[in-house]
């Protein structure tokens, strides 16, 4: 991921995120169904999903990380 793309999705708002998050995982699903039953024909889109899903988790960790040391402050 380049550092245009992580900015883009720092600029998204949480529900976004969420939203984009819900897509990956049942893309991710679709692929493991393709995989099993043998169709699946480009593998490395299993992996690109799931680093995607792990980004997204990562935002949103962040996002609250600092919501709640902002309500400290």
């Amino acid at each position: 991921m380049t550092a245009k793309q992580a900015r883009v999705l720092r600029e998204k708002s949480r529900e976004d995120l969420r939203k984009q998050l819900a897509e990956l995982r049942r893309e991710a699903m679709n692929l493991r169904f393709q995989q099993a039953s043998g169709q699946l024909e480009n593998t490395a889109r299993r992996r690109a999903v799931r680093r995607e899903i792990a980004r997204i988790h990562t935002l949103l960790r962040e996002a609250r990380v600092k919501e709640a040391s902002d309500a400290r402050a």
